[in-house]
């Protein structure tokens, strides 16, 4: 079984007609009960002191999101309604890609069922994105061990913006971004590697340039792990995403993606990242594509 990283805070009480599906934490996990991927492999994460995000945030940032002092378009910006239970999850969620990533190193791959923040930047938060577990974990990862190299390998269908921002003076952390061009955000920042896709790509050709550009990763860095992004919003139907993508391609991405990095022989830790649909159940299933993927390519514990 592939070591998993869940924590049942990640779902919580929360408005039924909201864009974000903040249900499908909860529902993920259930599938992959029901599939028969959860038994001795499950490891909970724990709430980080406040100040371990200051390695990838501003501390005033953080302390207003705790405090909820942040102004009313800072909270627009970000597009979630503030609770004390969001930002009890947000503080959690971060802990859980890196205890993922601490996983990985140690079994060659982890899945958490959670993650994928990337909008977030280093003084505010976008586009349903508070604080970003990739570049938090990364940085948390180089702290303790400085010369290991990483890389963010991020096939959400949006720009991980946040995270190329925050990073980009990183010399170890390599970020690369195969994302619809022509969708959110509008205004993108410089990853180390960016792959802008047109609106309407299918299975083929977007399996094409993904298999091409995780070769071109392996041999250009030479990492010594991998964190991986698998958004599902690259679904032929999804409500924010403009790429046409069937579920069969889904699961051919993401099998393609570990079966390369078990090749190399570097670990990975993947996050489930955007979707977006209201069918809170349909969205779950698409999520658990990825950790079906890893179980069918790995053997481990």
């Amino acid at each position: 079984m592939v070591p998993l990283v869940y924590h049942p805070d990640y779902s919580f009480a929360f408005p039924r007609d909201h864009r974000f599906t903040m249900s499908k934490f909860k529902l993920t996990y259930e599938n992959l009960v029901r599939y028969g991927l959860v038994h001795n492999n499950l490891f909970t994460p724990e709430k980080p002191e406040i100040e371990q995000f200051h390695l990838a945030h501003d501390p005033g940032y953080v302390k207003a999101l705790c405090k909820n002092t942040l102004d009313e378009k800072a909270w627009r910006r970000i597009g979630l309604p503030f609770s004390e239970q969001l930002i009890h999850r947000t503080l959690i969620a971060p802990a859980g890609t890196l205890l993922a990533s601490k996983l990985a190193l140690e079994h060659g791959v982890a899945c958490h069922i959670g993650g994928g923040t990337h909008h977030a930047h280093y003084s505010f938060g976008s586009g349903f994105c508070l604080l970003n577990d990739l570049a938090f974990s990364s940085l948390a990862l180089n702290q303790m061990k400085p010369d290991l190299k990483i890389l963010i390998f991020d096939l959400d269908v949006h720009q991980g913006d946040g995270t190329a921002s925050i990073l980009k003076n990183e010399k170890n952390i390599y970020t690369v971004s195969v994302h619809c061009e022509k969708n959110f955000p509008y205004r993108k920042e410089t990853s180390t590697v960016d792959v802008g896709l047109y609106a309407g790509m299918s299975d083929d050709e977007y399996l094409t340039i993904v298999e091409s550009t995780l070769n071109e990763s392996i041999s250009r860095f030479s990492p010594d792990i991998v964190l991986y992004d698998a958004g599902v919003d690259i679904w032929e139907h999804d409500k924010l995403g403009l790429l046409n993508i069937s579920w069969q391609g889904i699961f051919e991405r993401d099998k393609l993606v570990f079966e390369k990095f078990k090749q190399a022989g570097i670990p990975i830790a993947s996050v489930i990242g955007g979707g977006y649909d209201p069918d809170e159940h349909e969205l779950a299933r698409r999520h658990s594509i990825v950790f079906e993927a890893a179980n069918s390519v790995f053997n481990v514990l």
